[in-house]
């Protein structure tokens, strides 16, 4: 059966786009959780999250709530997401404040000193294993150079914000957004802490290769 040209070219044309549309998904990446004050659901919907907080809670040492209580403050687990540009006389697009961007909204020098020490040259800030990788590594780099404690998520996050140098120069003290910044990563750090002791089983032995001696 022949079809008129027209038809084809429609066809082809609706076939492309539907292609399109789900090459778009799976660049982006997925949604960010609906319910972002419950980590329980948040690893419901997203369990390989878990697994990359648990692994690079291992390597560096941060508890898994207080990774993901960085990236919810940061990006609001939205893995593309870039500072909002600023408006030359008030209304037209300008230059971003800062080139922080992904899931734990890194910026290009200190992404650049993370895929030399610790990560690679395919570490994307958009993929959650390496936003989590990069979060633990910062801050046992803070730890390192600070003396701050990986138990101390508030101040931690001063010196995420503020860089090692700024926080041990004490230029968060004159930042009051900052601080309050902090106190909301310390609280909602605490508050992800004891909902995953409720929950945490779920995720550390779903496989079947995680059962026995090799779910620890």
């Amino acid at each position: 059966m022949r079809f008129p040209l027209r038809t084809v070219v429609i066809r082809i044309l609706l076939l492309a786009s539907v292609l399109f549309a789900t090459a778009g998904c799976a660049v982006l990446g997925p949604a960010p959780p609906s319910n972002q004050d419950n980590l329980c659901e948040i690893f419901r919907k997203e369990p390989r999250w878990y697994d990359y907080a648990l692994e690079s809670e291992r390597d560096w040492g941060t508890p898994i709530a207080t990774q993901m209580a960085f990236i919810q403050q940061e990006s609001s687990f939205r893995g593309r997401v870039r500072p909002p540009r600023e408006r030359l006389l008030g209304i037209i697009p300008w230059r971003r404040p800062s080139s922080a961007y992904g899931y734990a909204q890194a910026q290009d020098p200190v992404w650049g000193e993370y895929r030399d020490e610790a990560g690679s040259l395919f570490a994307r800030r958009t993929h959650m294993k390496h936003a989590t990788d990069f979060v633990g590594w910062y801050n046992a780099r803070t730890q390192r150079m600070t003396g701050v404690s990986l138990g101390n998520p508030e101040h931690l996050y001063l010196a995420y914000h503020e860089g090692q140098g700024g926080y041990s120069r004490g230029t968060w003290r004159s930042k009051p957004a900052v601080q309050r910044s902090a106190s909301r990563v310390a609280e909602r750090a605490a508050r992800y802490e004891s909902q995953l002791a409720s929950c945490e089983s779920e995720f550390r032995c779903r496989r079947f290769y995680q059962f026995g001696p090799f779910c620890r």
